[in-house]
């Protein structure tokens, strides 16, 4: 039986530069409280997609409307305490 060899790589390497910078994983990281209040928001959401909210449905989304606010101010007031330059 004759083996049947690739003429070019299969995978395509992973060119130099495309992988995240430091800056941006800090980046990530400082929003992931938000990123995960909304992840919770958009799971209640879906519960009610094929039926009627209950009350305790209704609590459950306005519970993650708010830690959803919750997270964009504390997100809003770090980055402007983080400001640089001749504002302050």
């Amino acid at each position: 039986m004759k083996s049947i060899a690739a003429l070019q790589n299969l995978v395509t390497p992973w060119p130099d530069g495309l992988e995240p910078s430091a800056a941006e994983l800090d980046a990530i990281e400082q929003e992931m409280p938000l990123i995960l209040a909304r992840v919770d928001l958009l799971d209640a959401q879906i519960m009610t997609i094929d039926r009627t909210p209950s009350e305790l449905d209704e609590r459950r989304i306005r519970r993650a409307r708010n830690r959803v606010l919750a997270a964009r101010r504390d997100l809003a007031n770090r980055t402007a305490g983080t400001v640089s330059g001749d504002a302050a």
